[in-house]
């Protein structure tokens, strides 16, 4: 199944690329393994498969030590400030900073560790009060004062848009948070390197490739519905 589920994802990969004039090495696909097992992990793995994202701390670190070391793993859900210690320096990529009080921690961590951490900050774009994020407005700011912390890589912007049944209604999103990362760019801000935009999930990815992500996180699409364990 994941071998079918991945091989569909890369047909859309490249119609979307293709379709906005891109190229398909502009896009990294992130394998969401939240809620499943090293053995499937492992699956996609030896498909190819070397991003994968996970929501929680816990999970993240159980199975950094079980995969290959070659993994590229991204914190992409919400992130609690207690938290950072336990993964500071294993993970590839934060997505999900979306406050100064968290990127401050997660810089405190690096520096006991001497690691340089690269960071997204996480717009909440469609202004959805169930959502984290900083908000459009506070985006630049935000950016600016996380870029003066020391062990901390600012990278690009991050946003989960609403679920929604026909993925064009999400277009206005991906663009609009596409049009606050190349604001960004124009300020050209010290430690400041806008190169990733992490949007698009299963069901809105080749919408956000058109509008210019450079990360997508597709979970459901390659794994199958989510496996919640029940007690």
């Amino acid at each position: 199944m994941i071998r079918e589920n991945l091989h569909t994802v890369e047909e859309n990969i490249c119609a979307a690329c293709n379709r906005s004039g891109r190229t398909r090495e502009d896009v990294t696909l992130i394998a969401v393994s939240k809620t499943k097992p090293v053995e499937i992990l492992q699956e996609a793995y030896d498909l190819g498969c070397r991003d994968f994202g996970e929501n929680k701390v816990q999970e993240l670190v159980d199975k950094y030590d079980k995969m290959p070391k070659d993994i590229r793993w991204h914190m992409i859900g919400h992130l609690q400030r207690n938290k950072v210690k336990y993964i500071v320096d294993k993970v590839y990529m934060i997505h999900s900073v979306d406050s100064l009080r968290l990127a401050e921690e997660i810089s405190k961590e690096a520096v006991k560790r001497n690691v340089t951490v690269s960071i997204l900050v996480e717009v909440n774009v469609s202004d959805e009060e169930s959502k984290f994020g900083t908000t459009s407005e506070d985006a630049v700011s935000l950016v600016e004062a996380v870029s003066a912390l020391p062990n901390i890589v600012v990278k690009g912007l991050m946003t989960i848009a609403p679920y929604v049944e026909n993925s064009e209604e999400n277009r206005l999103y991906f663009a609009k948070l596409k049009q606050i990362y190349v604001d960004i760019i124009h300020k050209n801000i010290d430690n400041v390197f806008m190169e990733e935009l992490s949007m698009g999930m299963t069901g809105d990815y080749e919408v956000a490739v058109e509008e210019g992500a450079t990360l997508i996180r597709v979970g459901t699409g390659i794994f199958g519905e989510r496996q919640y364990t029940t007690v």
